[in-house]
């Protein structure tokens, strides 16, 4: 899947709605779109990877989690993370493995990326396991304390799912987990431990 190239090129500007610009765009040898989310905010960016590194919060703000479990925690920053996505009736609920891992972008930015590992383990019963997940989470400071989120990601859902209403379903991912990761981010009761281990790995101030 071409997901890397359509970062660079062929991303087609959807919608704006709080401060949150969606695209999307076509993927080579798929009826699914790959999309796009972007929102600028004020934020720490430590506690954008305390965040990132605390699972337990997920179902706060990744939209429509049901449930979510490290299966294993690898060298390097990596980790094997199973996801469970409620899914409309009559469709089966959706599960999917994917291996996160952590890296430099650009100047000063950091990128946490997706990956999907579809046969890691057996699929629960009652589910449906997503074959193809590809990913990718963009921090990027720009100026006065203010982080740029961009949140890049192709889901397959599976050929029970009609493409139109796949790709009608997932301009709602991006909006509503970007908006949720916010609203938590804002939050001062929220205080996420940092991961102490990312700084052998990245310098972040």
């Amino acid at each position: 899947m071409d997901i890397e190239g359509a970062r660079a090129s062929g991303w087609e500007f959807r919608v704006e709605h709080k401060d949150i610009l969606v695209y999307s765009a076509k993927m080579k040898d798929s009826h699914i779109l790959g999309f796009k989310g972007v929102v600028e905010f004020p934020v720490s960016l430590r506690k954008l990877i305390g965040l990132f590194h605390d699972t337990g919060s997920y179902k706060r703000w990744v939209h429509q989690l049901s449930s979510i479990k490290i299966l294993e925690k690898g060298d390097n920053l990596e980790y094997i993370i199973y996801q469970a996505i409620n899914t409309p009736w009559p469709f089966p609920k959706r599960e999917m493995i994917v291996r996160t891992g952590l890296d430099m972008e650009g100047e000063n930015g950091i990128a946490v990326t997706m990956k999907s590992e579809p046969d890691y383990i057996p699929v629960k019963p009652g589910n449906f396991r997503i074959r193809e997940t590809y990913g990718r989470w963009v921090f990027e400071p720009i100026e006065n304390d203010v982080v740029r989120i961009t949140f890049i990601m192709y889901v397959d859902p599976g050929k029970d799912i009609p493409p139109p209403m796949s790709n009608t379903a997932m301009f709602e991912v991006p909006f509503y987990s970007l908006q949720n990761l916010r609203t938590l981010a804002f939050d001062t009761g929220y205080n996420p431990p940092y991961p102490e281990e990312v700084d052998e790995y990245i310098s972040i101030e």
